[in-house]
């Protein structure tokens, strides 16, 4: 599978060799819906809480008589049909929202990611990225030679201090190191660029 490698001015300048199971596999729409959703679910923490009828502090005297009065019957004030009663069926905050997806599973769902990316052009790779200062002007001017529009990923097999300084002030610009790459920012972003060390280290690790 050939990927097209630009220049600084976002010209086509050649080709790199990438692996034919990573960037050239089938499109599997179902596994990447199953990968994203698994990585936003482990990402909750599962700590909300609701209180229940019990964990109201209420008086359990009955409201007003059963009968005579015209009004509905009434038990407690805590009744979940009233305003600041208890929830029928609280959530607990020690509810577990995790998804498991095994390591084969994922890694297929990863290279589907990225064959759909090289096939839609949303995909380039560079010889390689570095700023002389940590300076947003320098960084933001880069991605503007690209020319990318939109929103930009960038994945680095190594990210050094000047790129992190240089990029964190950019709201439509995310770097991220190979290892740091996740499913949910392989989809969301229009545009991946991947320096041609992020390239073989991304085969090294879904081998």
């Amino acid at each position: 599978m050939d990927l097209n490698l630009i220049d600084d001015k976002g010209q086509k300048a050649s080709t790199v060799a990438g692996s034919d199971a990573l960037f050239g596999h089938a499109y599997n729409e179902a596994l990447i819906h199953q990968i994203v959703t698994a990585y936003q679910a482990n990402a909750r923490q599962g700590t909300r809480a609701q209180k229940g009828r019990s964990d109201i502090n209420k008086s359990h005297r009955k409201p007003w008589n059963q009968k005579g009065t015209g009004r509905a019957r009434a038990g407690q004030a805590n009744s979940s049909l009233w305003r600041g009663g208890g929830k029928i069926f609280p959530s607990s905050p020690d509810e577990n929202f995790s998804h498991k997806v095994n390591r084969k599973m994922y890694r297929a769902g990863i290279a589907s990611i990225l064959s759909q990316l090289v096939r839609e052009e949303r995909l380039s790779v560079i010889d390689t990225l570095a700023l002389d200062s940590p300076k947003t002007k320098l960084f933001a001017r880069k991605i503007k030679d690209y020319g990318f529009t939109g929103t930009v990923l960038v994945v680095t097999e190594k990210l050094d201090e000047n790129l992190f300084l240089g990029s964190r002030n950019l709201p439509n610009v995310l770097v991220l190191e190979t290892r740091e790459v996740d499913p949910v920012s392989l989809v969301r972003f229009n545009h991946v660029l991947l320096t041609k060390g992020a390239v073989t280290q991304f085969e090294e690790l879904m081998a």
